[in-house]
């Protein structure tokens, strides 16, 4: 297929975030392991795991630190086992038919990363010449990352020895690829310039964690769409009605490639950390807006614990283990993501079809159709928390609150 080279064994899967840390009692990837037979019959694809390099400890936050303040880019944690339980990990997750992914984080390292004294000049210094903490300033809010020093890629030199530092993983444990923390915060001729090189020693998945266009010209096969989940969050809260749903979708699809793809998720862990739970932001209609996540467009992400009804926010810099609870979610999800593998209307980026939506007597209804090679799949959503009824070509129907029907033709 012209266009993006994706790897071609990505067009119909799904992704799923692993936060390590508390996914189990132990923390650990032996113990991660125990749960993949269950993640398998789920139907998960893409095992994207949360930074597994060891965590600062000079200017640390919380008791345990943040994963995303790397003290060393070829060394394992510790606290996850060792590099031979990384490996018996992708090897069963390939054996299993899966695929696994590594947190990236290229923009800034911990106060004590060994770069700080074996590459002094990789970092960015103030007028002094002096190390400070990295600051975050979107336009909107300034963040002071305390724990963490920013990388300076104006030091061409940084550029290859970050790509070293990732392509070892890539050779010794044989990953799938990568998912690349704030990518917009470094260059994107960086992201080029490292993709050209790692794609020669196998062709990755790479996922930007950022949202701009340009980064899918070469280096990024998938962006996040912050966007929709936010839209999604308004729709819930009646802030935005259903019919800015399509609006939304059209004005995307001007703005991104054909065969880009885009992320959409109901939660992961910066969402679910920082701002709010899935009871939280959802509440009652989580059911009905995971469907929409799952069927409208992009690749569908679940983050860890999800399937448990992921009513809480999860620590980020202390010991605090998901509660599994019973599962109560985990049929939706195997049903949902099913759904997406068997469908080639429902499948990624060109690989699927566009929803083409239906215009609907009642403004509370979403129904759409994605339909690609004599495979059609139509759905419809109730976003509502009232009982709603409903007009089609053929039936009159009465929608429950945040009711769901999806109805196939092969």
């Amino acid at each position: 297929m012209k266009g993006f080279n994706h790897p071609e064994w990505t067009k119909n899967k799904n992704i799923y975030e692993v936060n390590v840390r508390q996914y189990t009692p132990e923390g650990s990837i032996k113990a991660f392991m125990e749960h993949l037979p269950r993640l398998k019959a789920m139907g998960v694809d893409i095992l994207w795991l949360m930074p597994i390099n060891p965590v600062g400890e000079l200017n640390r936050k919380g008791t345990l630190g943040s994963q995303y303040a790397s003290q060393n880019y070829t060394e394992l944690d510790p606290s996850l086992g060792d590099k031979s339980d990384l490996k018996h990990l992708v090897e069963t997750v390939h054996e299993m038919g899966m695929y696994l992914l590594i947190d990236w984080v290229a923009n800034h390292t911990a106060w004590d990363n060994v770069w700080v004294d074996e590459h002094p000049d990789w970092y960015k210094r103030n007028e002094q010449g002096e190390l400070y903490p990295y600051t975050y300033d979107d336009g909107k809010k300034i963040e002071y990352w305390t724990d963490v020093l920013g990388l300076d890629y104006s030091s061409h030199a940084l550029w290859q020895g970050m790509t070293d530092a990732m392509a070892y993983w890539v050779k010794e444990f044989d990953i799938d690829g990568f998912r690349c923390d704030v990518a917009g915060l470094v260059p994107t001729e960086f992201w080029e310039f490292a993709t050209d090189q790692l794609h020669q020693i196998k062709h990755l998945f790479m996922l930007a964690e950022w949202s701009s266009p340009d980064l899918h010209n070469k280096a990024f096969d998938m962006t996040y769409d912050w966007g929709f989940y936010e839209l999604m969050g308004k729709v819930a809260r009646d802030e935005k009605r259903v019919s800015d749903i399509p609006l939304y979708l059209e004005e995307l699809f001007q703005k991104y490639p054909r065969d880009a793809y885009r992320m959409v998720f109901t939660s992961n862990h910066d969402k679910n950390t920082w701002e709010a739970s899935d009871e939280e932001f959802f509440g009652a209609s989580f059911k009905a807006f995971s469907v929409l996540a799952a069927t409208l467009y992009g690749m569908p992400l679940i983050y860890s614990g999800q399937e448990s009804w992921l009513d809480k926010r999860l620590s980020f810099f202390e010991k605090d283990p998901i509660d599994w609870k019973n599962y109560e979610l985990e049929e939706l999800y195997t049903q949902l993501l099913t759904l997406k593998r068997d469908n080639e209307a429902l499948w990624n980026g060109p690989y699927g079809a566009m929803p083409v939506f239906h215009k609907s007597n009642n403004e509370n209804v979403i129904c759409y159709t994605r339909e690609k090679n004599n495979n059609s799949v139509t759905v419809t959503i109730n976003l509502s928390a009232e009982v709603q009824p409903y007009s089609t070509h053929n039936a009159n129907k009465e929608l429950q609150p945040y009711e769901f029907f999806i109805s196939l033709n092969n």
